[in-house]
């Protein structure tokens, strides 16, 4: 399939070609051979900066392998495509746009980009599939007894008495209500997924208000501890904001009714760690799976290791075969958009962090 027809493949899937006027108008920009805007992208593979170019052939693309070759070149450049930081921005005083990589943005949340005119733009709905997908995997892990399982093998032992002694401990879905915290792009796509396993979905977003199909409620982000208490599987998938951080504290975990489980794909600082250590520890929680923590890398003398209900992942979710192909798409839709004075995709709300 020829690359612009699988990218607008794609697009649609995201749901983003039908949405043109998402995001904020930006000038048209001149692409005259003389005087082509310069946009700066870090990191990427030769094959992926001529798909880029390919896309946008008005500007001027500069690849930079990391960060020293790219403050050696940002002076002039009017875009960035890749991580920013404080020092590469005050290198940079054309910068209009920076487009990101990645979902979650609170690593970029410094008074340099926050307090500037340029335009934040994230790959959110790009993750969405795959961390979605990681979310039940550690979901089906622990209601399917897998870490159990999984260390009988590794000791070569063969006993079912584990898995139900004195009641059976593997939990079916059917019938039970997935509580998503934070029902966004990512949020959305796991609740796609729960329904298809006979899941009820509650999700709470910072509104609340109507449900959307196949939601049975919404509740507002102040309403968190009745949707919680309604919960036997409470996913968490907000961005980390200063009001997001630190909401799934003791109180929200004592508002989950005894033997739930909590999945955690969204960040480590989201969740109390000392309080979730406490709630898995004293049967509150049955099981958490956690592909993020808090602190993160997750230091080898922290308890959570020695859990038998705990399943951790490295940070994982955002990885996956297809997401760089959805990314890219993204990427150079959004590009052509700054070449053309189009409305960009994906603006964020630089002080909001979403």
């Amino acid at each position: 399939m020829p690359v612009l027809h699988r990218r607008a493949v794609v697009l649609a899937a995201l749901g983003l070609a039908a949405a043109p006027l998402l995001g904020c108008s930006r000038p048209a920009t001149s692409a005259t051979a003389e005087a082509r805007p310069k946009v700066v992208v870090i990191g990427l593979k030769a094959a992926r900066i001529a798909e880029l170019r390919a896309a946008a052939p008005g500007v001027e693309i500069v690849s930079a392998a990391d960060m020293t070759e790219a403050s050696a070149v940002i002076g002039e450049a009017e875009a960035l495509i890749g991580r920013p930081t404080p020092e590469l921005l005050r290198r940079a005083p054309k910068l209009r746009w920076v487009q990101v990589y990645s979902s979650g943005v609170d690593p970029f949340r410094f008074p340099e980009l926050v307090d500037s005119e340029i335009t934040l733009t994230n790959c959110r709905v790009v993750q969405g599939p795959n961390v979605a997908d990681h979310a039940l995997a550690l979901l089906l892990g622990l209601t399917r007894g897998l870490p159990a399982a999984i260390r009988q093998q590794d000791a070569r032992a063969w006993s079912r008495e584990p898995f139900r002694d004195p009641e059976p401990k593997l939990i079916e879905l059917r019938g039970k209500t997935a509580v998503i915290v934070g029902y966004g792009s990512i949020g959305g796509e796991i609740g796609e997924r729960v329904r298809g396993f006979g899941m009820k979905v509650v999700g709470v977003d910072r509104r609340g208000g109507a449900p959307p199909p196949g939601v049975e409620a919404m509740y507002a982000s102040d309403q968190l501890h009745a949707a919680l208490a309604r919960a036997d599987v409470v996913f968490v998938a907000v961005p980390l904001t200063p009001a997001t951080e630190g909401m799934i504290d003791a109180a929200a975990l004592a508002k989950i009714p005894a033997g739930g489980y909590l999945i955690n794909i969204a960040r480590g600082k989201v969740i109390d760690t000392d309080a979730l250590v406490e709630a898995l520890r004293s049967g509150q929680l049955a099981g958490a799976g956690l592909d993020v923590t808090e602190p993160e890398p997750l230091p080898p003398e922290h308890p959570l290791w020695t859990l038998d209900n705990v399943i951790i992942t490295p940070h994982l979710g955002g990885t996956s075969d297809q997401v760089w192909e959805r990314r890219m798409a993204l990427i150079a839709d959004n590009l052509r958009r700054f070449a053309g004075g189009e409305a960009l995709v994906n603006v964020v709300d630089k002080r909001a962090g979403y």
